[in-house]
Protein backbone atom coordinates (compact mmCIF):
# COMPACT_ATOMS: atom_id res chain seq x y z
CA UNK A 1 0.00 0.00 0.00
CA UNK A 2 2.83 2.39 0.84
CA UNK A 3 4.51 1.57 -2.43
CA UNK A 4 1.39 2.50 -4.40
CA UNK A 5 1.09 5.77 -2.51
CA UNK A 6 4.71 6.77 -3.30
CA UNK A 7 4.21 5.92 -6.95
CA UNK A 8 1.07 8.09 -7.10
CA UNK A 9 2.88 11.08 -5.57
CA UNK A 10 5.70 10.73 -8.08
CA UNK A 11 3.19 10.76 -10.96
CA UNK A 12 1.46 13.86 -9.58
CA UNK A 13 4.80 15.71 -9.11
CA UNK A 14 5.77 14.96 -12.69
CA UNK A 15 2.45 16.26 -13.98
CA UNK A 16 2.95 19.46 -11.97
CA UNK A 17 6.40 20.00 -13.47
CA UNK A 18 4.98 19.43 -16.94
CA UNK A 19 2.26 22.01 -16.39
CA UNK A 20 4.81 24.61 -15.20
CA UNK A 21 6.84 24.07 -18.35
CA UNK A 22 3.81 24.69 -20.59
CA UNK A 23 4.62 28.46 -20.81
CA UNK A 24 7.95 27.69 -22.47
CA UNK A 25 8.62 26.56 -26.03
CA UNK A 26 6.56 23.59 -27.11
CA UNK A 27 9.11 22.26 -29.56
CA UNK A 28 12.11 20.15 -28.72
CA UNK A 29 14.01 20.35 -32.00
CA UNK A 30 16.06 23.33 -30.85
CA UNK A 31 18.29 23.27 -27.83
CA UNK A 32 17.13 25.23 -24.79
CA UNK A 33 20.57 26.75 -24.42
CA UNK A 34 20.43 28.45 -27.85
CA UNK A 35 20.11 32.28 -27.73
CA UNK A 36 16.56 33.48 -28.18
CA UNK A 37 17.47 36.82 -29.86
CA UNK A 38 19.12 36.13 -33.20
CA UNK A 39 21.88 38.61 -34.24
CA UNK A 40 20.72 41.56 -36.31
CA UNK A 41 22.75 42.23 -39.42
CA UNK A 42 23.34 45.90 -40.09
CA UNK A 43 23.69 47.05 -43.68
CA UNK A 44 25.61 50.19 -44.71
CA UNK A 45 23.33 52.87 -46.16
CA UNK A 46 24.08 54.05 -49.64
CA UNK A 47 25.44 57.61 -49.49
CA UNK A 48 23.29 60.00 -51.49
CA UNK A 49 25.01 61.81 -54.27
CA UNK A 50 25.49 65.50 -53.39
CA UNK A 51 24.31 67.85 -56.06
CA UNK A 52 26.21 70.88 -57.06
CA UNK A 53 25.53 73.93 -54.89
CA UNK A 54 24.96 76.10 -57.94
CA UNK A 55 22.16 73.82 -59.15
CA UNK A 56 20.52 73.96 -55.73
CA UNK A 57 20.60 77.75 -55.73
CA UNK A 58 19.03 77.87 -59.17
CA UNK A 59 16.18 75.59 -58.09
CA UNK A 60 15.46 77.58 -54.95
CA UNK A 61 12.73 80.11 -55.58
CA UNK A 62 13.05 83.16 -53.39
CA UNK A 63 9.82 84.56 -52.08
CA UNK A 64 9.66 88.21 -52.97
CA UNK A 65 8.19 90.55 -50.39
CA UNK A 66 4.79 91.78 -51.40
CA UNK A 67 4.71 95.50 -52.04
CA UNK A 68 1.25 96.99 -51.71
CA UNK A 69 0.53 100.21 -53.57
CA UNK A 70 -2.24 102.20 -51.91
CA UNK A 71 -2.25 105.15 -54.30
CA UNK A 72 -5.23 104.13 -56.40
CA UNK A 73 -7.15 102.34 -53.63
CA UNK A 74 -10.31 103.77 -52.10
CA UNK A 75 -8.87 102.90 -48.67
CA UNK A 76 -5.47 101.76 -47.38
CA UNK A 77 -4.74 98.06 -47.24
CA UNK A 78 -5.90 96.63 -43.90
CA UNK A 79 -7.43 99.92 -42.74
CA UNK A 80 -10.96 101.26 -42.49
CA UNK A 81 -10.53 104.50 -44.46
CA UNK A 82 -8.00 107.17 -45.31
CA UNK A 83 -9.26 109.64 -42.74
CA UNK A 84 -11.66 109.25 -39.79
CA UNK A 85 -15.07 110.91 -39.95
CA UNK A 86 -15.49 111.53 -36.21
CA UNK A 87 -13.24 113.34 -33.77
CA UNK A 88 -12.95 110.24 -31.58
CA UNK A 89 -11.71 107.10 -33.33
CA UNK A 90 -9.46 104.05 -32.87
CA UNK A 91 -6.06 104.98 -34.27
CA UNK A 92 -5.06 101.51 -35.49
CA UNK A 93 -7.94 101.48 -38.00
CA UNK A 94 -6.60 104.51 -39.88
CA UNK A 95 -3.20 105.41 -41.33
CA UNK A 96 -1.02 107.60 -39.15
CA UNK A 97 -1.08 111.29 -39.99
CA UNK A 98 2.25 112.65 -41.24
CA UNK A 99 2.49 116.42 -40.84
CA UNK A 100 4.72 118.94 -42.47
CA UNK A 101 7.62 120.06 -40.28
CA UNK A 102 6.27 123.59 -39.86
CA UNK A 103 2.77 122.30 -39.10
CA UNK A 104 4.12 119.87 -36.50
CA UNK A 105 5.97 122.68 -34.70
CA UNK A 106 2.82 124.78 -34.73
CA UNK A 107 0.79 121.90 -33.26
CA UNK A 108 3.32 121.47 -30.44
CA UNK A 109 2.91 125.11 -29.48
CA UNK A 110 -0.88 124.86 -29.58
CA UNK A 111 -0.84 121.72 -27.43
CA UNK A 112 1.23 123.55 -24.83
CA UNK A 113 -1.43 126.26 -24.59
CA UNK A 114 -4.33 123.81 -24.42
CA UNK A 115 -2.69 121.59 -21.80
CA UNK A 116 -1.39 124.50 -19.70
CA UNK A 117 2.09 122.96 -19.62
CA UNK A 118 5.28 124.97 -18.97
CA UNK A 119 6.57 127.23 -21.73
CA UNK A 120 10.16 126.23 -21.11
CA UNK A 121 10.35 122.56 -22.00
CA UNK A 122 12.70 120.74 -24.40
CA UNK A 123 11.77 119.70 -27.92
CA UNK A 124 13.10 116.33 -29.10
CA UNK A 125 13.33 114.49 -32.39
CA UNK A 126 13.52 110.74 -32.98
CA UNK A 127 14.89 109.61 -36.36
CA UNK A 128 15.10 106.10 -37.77
CA UNK A 129 17.81 105.86 -40.42
CA UNK A 130 18.25 103.50 -43.35
CA UNK A 131 21.83 102.37 -42.75
CA UNK A 132 21.87 99.73 -45.53
CA UNK A 133 24.04 100.07 -48.62
CA UNK A 134 24.71 97.86 -51.63
CA UNK A 135 26.31 94.40 -51.29
CA UNK A 136 25.36 93.92 -47.62
CA UNK A 137 27.30 96.98 -46.51
CA UNK A 138 26.08 99.46 -43.93
CA UNK A 139 26.74 103.05 -42.98
CA UNK A 140 28.98 103.12 -39.92
CA UNK A 141 27.50 104.56 -36.74
CA UNK A 142 28.67 108.14 -36.37
CA UNK A 143 29.00 110.88 -33.78
CA UNK A 144 29.11 114.47 -34.98
CA UNK A 145 29.00 117.93 -33.46
CA UNK A 146 26.93 120.67 -35.10
CA UNK A 147 26.72 124.36 -34.38
CA UNK A 148 23.04 125.19 -33.98
CA UNK A 149 22.00 128.64 -35.23
CA UNK A 150 19.97 129.20 -32.05
CA UNK A 151 21.53 127.69 -28.96
CA UNK A 152 19.36 126.60 -26.05
CA UNK A 153 22.02 125.58 -23.53
CA UNK A 154 22.60 127.78 -20.54
CA UNK A 155 25.98 126.25 -19.66
CA UNK A 156 28.88 126.16 -22.09
CA UNK A 157 30.69 122.89 -22.82
CA UNK A 158 34.15 122.36 -21.35
CA UNK A 159 36.89 121.83 -23.95
CA UNK A 160 40.40 120.44 -23.43
CA UNK A 161 43.05 121.12 -26.07
CA UNK A 162 46.08 118.83 -26.50
CA UNK A 163 49.13 120.70 -27.81
CA UNK A 164 52.80 120.87 -26.87
CA UNK A 165 53.26 124.33 -28.35
CA UNK A 166 53.13 126.99 -25.64
CA UNK A 167 51.83 129.61 -28.07
CA UNK A 168 48.99 127.33 -29.27
CA UNK A 169 48.10 126.54 -25.66
CA UNK A 170 47.85 130.25 -24.90
CA UNK A 171 45.66 130.82 -27.96
CA UNK A 172 43.42 127.94 -26.86
CA UNK A 173 42.94 129.40 -23.37
CA UNK A 174 42.19 132.83 -24.83
CA UNK A 175 39.62 131.23 -27.17
CA UNK A 176 37.71 129.77 -24.24
CA UNK A 177 39.27 126.33 -23.64
CA UNK A 178 39.06 125.03 -20.08
CA UNK A 179 42.37 123.14 -20.21
CA UNK A 180 45.34 123.24 -22.60
CA UNK A 181 48.55 121.26 -22.46
CA UNK A 182 50.58 118.35 -23.75
CA UNK A 183 51.49 114.85 -22.60
CA UNK A 184 51.56 115.95 -18.96
CA UNK A 185 47.74 115.92 -18.93
CA UNK A 186 47.49 112.21 -19.82
CA UNK A 187 48.09 110.87 -16.32
CA UNK A 188 45.76 113.43 -14.77
CA UNK A 189 42.97 112.31 -17.13
CA UNK A 190 43.60 108.63 -16.35
CA UNK A 191 43.39 109.41 -12.62
CA UNK A 192 40.09 111.32 -13.13
CA UNK A 193 41.65 114.51 -11.86
CA UNK A 194 40.76 116.33 -15.11
CA UNK A 195 37.73 115.79 -17.35
CA UNK A 196 35.99 117.73 -20.12
CA UNK A 197 32.98 117.46 -22.37
CA UNK A 198 35.09 117.52 -25.55
CA UNK A 199 38.75 116.86 -26.33
CA UNK A 200 40.57 118.61 -29.17
CA UNK A 201 44.11 117.96 -30.41
CA UNK A 202 46.64 119.10 -32.97
CA UNK A 203 47.88 116.38 -35.41
CA UNK A 204 51.46 116.27 -34.01
CA UNK A 205 50.46 115.08 -30.55
CA UNK A 206 48.10 112.26 -31.58
CA UNK A 207 50.70 109.41 -31.32
CA UNK A 208 51.29 110.32 -27.66
CA UNK A 209 47.56 110.14 -26.84
CA UNK A 210 47.21 106.40 -27.55
CA UNK A 211 46.99 105.51 -23.80
CA UNK A 212 43.79 107.58 -23.60
CA UNK A 213 41.82 105.63 -26.22
CA UNK A 214 40.25 103.20 -23.77
CA UNK A 215 39.59 105.98 -21.27
CA UNK A 216 38.00 108.54 -23.60
CA UNK A 217 36.46 106.08 -26.10
CA UNK A 218 34.02 108.09 -28.26
CA UNK A 219 35.41 111.37 -26.94
CA UNK A 220 38.89 110.59 -28.23
CA UNK A 221 39.93 113.27 -30.77
CA UNK A 222 39.24 112.21 -34.37
CA UNK A 223 39.54 114.08 -37.63
CA UNK A 224 36.12 112.84 -38.78
CA UNK A 225 34.46 114.72 -35.95
CA UNK A 226 36.52 117.86 -36.58
CA UNK A 227 38.38 117.44 -33.27
CA UNK A 228 41.82 117.26 -34.91
CA UNK A 229 43.28 120.26 -36.71
CA UNK A 230 45.47 123.34 -36.53
CA UNK A 231 42.69 125.95 -36.37
CA UNK A 232 42.38 125.89 -32.59
CA UNK A 233 40.08 128.94 -32.14
CA UNK A 234 37.62 127.54 -34.68
CA UNK A 235 37.57 124.09 -33.07
CA UNK A 236 37.18 125.51 -29.57
CA UNK A 237 34.28 127.71 -30.68
CA UNK A 238 32.55 124.73 -32.33
CA UNK A 239 32.80 122.37 -29.38
CA UNK A 240 32.20 125.00 -26.71
CA UNK A 241 28.74 125.82 -28.07
CA UNK A 242 28.29 122.76 -30.29
CA UNK A 243 25.55 120.14 -30.09
CA UNK A 244 26.38 116.44 -30.26
CA UNK A 245 24.41 114.14 -32.57
CA UNK A 246 24.96 110.41 -32.15
CA UNK A 247 23.54 107.19 -33.65
CA UNK A 248 22.09 104.86 -31.01
CA UNK A 249 21.00 101.21 -31.34
CA UNK A 250 22.53 100.99 -34.84
CA UNK A 251 19.97 103.18 -36.65
CA UNK A 252 18.32 105.73 -34.31
CA UNK A 253 19.10 109.37 -33.59
CA UNK A 254 17.41 110.78 -30.50
CA UNK A 255 18.40 114.28 -29.45
CA UNK A 256 17.10 117.62 -28.26
CA UNK A 257 16.97 120.39 -30.84
CA UNK A 258 15.34 123.37 -29.12
CA UNK A 259 13.14 124.72 -26.33
CA UNK A 260 9.41 125.13 -26.83
CA UNK A 261 9.46 128.81 -25.81
CA UNK A 262 11.65 129.61 -28.85
CA UNK A 263 10.00 130.97 -31.97
CA UNK A 264 8.76 128.67 -34.72
CA UNK A 265 11.45 129.94 -37.08
CA UNK A 266 14.21 129.23 -34.57
CA UNK A 267 12.98 125.67 -33.90
CA UNK A 268 12.69 125.01 -37.64
CA UNK A 269 16.22 126.34 -38.26
CA UNK A 270 17.71 124.09 -35.57
CA UNK A 271 15.75 121.12 -36.93
CA UNK A 272 17.01 121.76 -40.43
CA UNK A 273 20.63 122.03 -39.24
CA UNK A 274 20.47 118.67 -37.44
CA UNK A 275 18.77 116.86 -40.35
CA UNK A 276 21.25 118.21 -42.91
CA UNK A 277 24.16 117.06 -40.75
CA UNK A 278 22.65 113.59 -40.28
CA UNK A 279 22.01 113.12 -44.01
CA UNK A 280 25.57 114.19 -44.85
CA UNK A 281 26.85 110.84 -43.51
CA UNK A 282 25.15 108.83 -46.28
CA UNK A 283 26.23 108.84 -49.96
CA UNK A 284 24.11 111.15 -52.08
CA UNK A 285 23.28 108.43 -54.64
CA UNK A 286 22.15 105.92 -51.98
CA UNK A 287 18.59 107.22 -51.71
CA UNK A 288 16.68 108.70 -48.76
CA UNK A 289 18.44 108.33 -45.41
CA UNK A 290 15.63 109.10 -42.94
CA UNK A 291 12.91 106.46 -42.89
CA UNK A 292 10.83 107.89 -40.06
CA UNK A 293 10.93 111.22 -38.23
CA UNK A 294 9.14 112.13 -34.98
CA UNK A 295 9.07 115.42 -33.09
CA UNK A 296 7.68 115.95 -29.60
CA UNK A 297 8.02 118.14 -26.55
CA UNK A 298 8.48 116.90 -23.02
CA UNK A 299 4.74 116.82 -22.27
CA UNK A 300 3.12 116.47 -25.71
CA UNK A 301 2.31 113.49 -27.85
CA UNK A 302 4.66 112.34 -30.60
CA UNK A 303 4.00 113.79 -34.06
CA UNK A 304 5.22 112.13 -37.27
CA UNK A 305 6.52 114.69 -39.76
CA UNK A 306 7.88 114.63 -43.29
CA UNK A 307 11.66 115.14 -43.20
CA UNK A 308 11.80 115.88 -46.94
CA UNK A 309 10.14 119.24 -46.27
CA UNK A 310 13.09 120.29 -44.12
CA UNK A 311 15.98 119.08 -46.27
CA UNK A 312 17.13 121.31 -49.12
CA UNK A 313 16.12 120.08 -52.55
CA UNK A 314 18.81 118.90 -55.01
CA UNK A 315 19.82 121.16 -57.87
CA UNK A 316 17.98 119.01 -60.47
CA UNK A 317 14.65 119.35 -58.64
CA UNK A 318 15.11 123.10 -58.36
CA UNK A 319 15.59 123.49 -62.09
CA UNK A 320 12.51 121.37 -62.86
CA UNK A 321 10.38 123.30 -60.36
CA UNK A 322 11.47 126.65 -61.80
CA UNK A 323 10.74 125.51 -65.35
Amino acid sequence: MATCTRTLWKVLAGCQRQLLRAGGPSYTGISQTAPRNPPVRTLAAVKALRKDKKEDKEKEVKKESRVIDDKDRHKPFGKTAWTPVDDVYVMRYYPRTVYGAADAINILKNLQKLDFTPHQQPVYIDLRLNMKLEKKKKVDSFVSTVHLPHTFKTDMNTVLVFTEDAHQAQVAMESGATFAGGAELIQAILDDEISADFYVAVPDILPKLVPLKNKLRKKFPKSKRGAVGVHIPKMVALFKTGHEVMVESECYVRTQIAMLDMTKEQIFANLQTVLVDVCSHRPADAGPFIERAIIASQTSEALWFNSEDVLPKPAKERTTDSS
